[in-house]
Formats: C-alpha cells, sequence, structure tokens
C-alpha cells in the first residue's frame, strides 16, 4: 500500500455518510474515505454478522469495540478484542472472513 500525495487531511467520521453492506448473516456499515487506491473505512458489524466471502484483500484492521472473529480459508481462527489488530498482505498468508456473535466496530486500511 502506498498512500498517495495529498494534503493534510481530518475526518470526522460522524460526517461520513455510511453505506450497508450485506452479510450471509448480519450487515456490515461502512463509513468509507478512499485516498486513491487506498480505502480507509470505519466498519460496524452487527450482531451476528459473517461475511459472505473470503477476501484476499490486504488490510490492517483495528478493533475499537466488541469482538471479532477472523477465520482463515486453511482453517485457523483468530479472535480479536478492542486494542487488537491483525494485518495481512494482498493474496496474503490465507484467504480471510469475519464473523462476530455480539457486533463490532473496527478501523481499516487497506
Amino acid at each position: 500500500m502506498k498512500i498517495p500525495t495529498l494534503p493534510f487531511t481530518v475526518t470526522d467520521w460522524s460526517q461520513v455518510a455510511a453505506t450497508t453492506h450485506p452479510g450471509e448473516t448480519g450487515q456490515a456499515l461502512w463509513r468509507t474515505l478512499n485516498i486513491g487506491d487506498v480505502r480507509v473505512r470505519m466498519v460496524e458489524y452487527t450482531a451476528g454478522y459473517l461475511a459472505d466471502h473470503w477476501c484476499d484483500r490486504g488490510h490492517v484492521l483495528y478493533v475499537l469495540e466488541g469482538e471479532l472473529v477472523t477465520e482463515l480459508r486453511d482453517g485457523r481462527s483468530f479472535t480479536l478484542r478492542p486494542g487488537m489488530s491483525y494485518q495481512v498482505s494482498d493474496l496474503g498468508d490465507a484467504a480471510h472472513r469475519s464473523s462476530t456473535k455480539i457486533g463490532a466496530k473496527l478501523f481499516i486500511v487497506d
């Protein structure tokens, strides 16, 4: 990931309109700032959310609230709580997908 040239930017996430992305169950609300090919997002997963796809995109993901389970296609699973993050490269170690029983709020750069 290379952040393109841009002026110093402050984002008030409460002023960024949310878009809804349904999962296999539950939904994700994304507030997104696009900077060239880089996405910066505040994402909220509803309780019971399960992603409807396996993802190969690289991310830096930080858990702000709730609890997130990240499952890798190879069978590994990781539970992340507030203050935890994961980092994975494009087409990295293993495709991954997210779920949460109680809901989660995340900050993601990809």
